[in-house]
């Protein structure tokens, strides 16, 4: 069973920077495509970006393209997302999820397609 923890959350001004991390455990973590996601008060969960198993395909929500980057660190079991230039608009709580795709140069922005869910992390942007 694959578990997933995010860190990495916090208060921040606008115009700064974080790095949320998703450390994963528990299974082969080799398999699967991650995904970023956050939840606005009162909305649903919407994706920000997603990179696959492999790495050959990451994809950005069109809000925050130029301005996140997604990563992965296989010896670490940990995927990262690298948000510059933050607004408060990105205010919410931010999750990472996992799936296992039958190709591995796969990954979605959708996330009923996911499977595994970490607890979530707190991003606020505020002066």
């Amino acid at each position: 069973q694959l578990q997933l923890v995010e860190s990495g959350g916090a208060l921040v001004q606008p115009g700064g920077s974080l790095r949320l991390s998703c450390a994963a455990s528990g299974s082969t973590f080799d398999y699967y495509a991650i995904g970023w996601f956050r939840q606005f008060p009162g909305e649903d969960r919407e994706g920000v970006s997603c990179i696959s198993a492999n790495e050959d395909m990451t994809d950005y929500v069109d809000s925050v393209k130029g301005r996140f980057a997604i990563s992965r660190d296989t010896a670490r079991n940990t995927v990262y997302l690298q948000m510059n230039r933050l607004t408060p608009e990105d205010t919410a709580v931010y999750y990472c999820a996992a799936q296992r795709y039958y190709g591995r140069s796969y990954c979605s922005t959708v996330p009923s397609e996911y499977d595994y869910w970490g607890q979530g992390t707190q991003v606020t942007v505020s002066s």
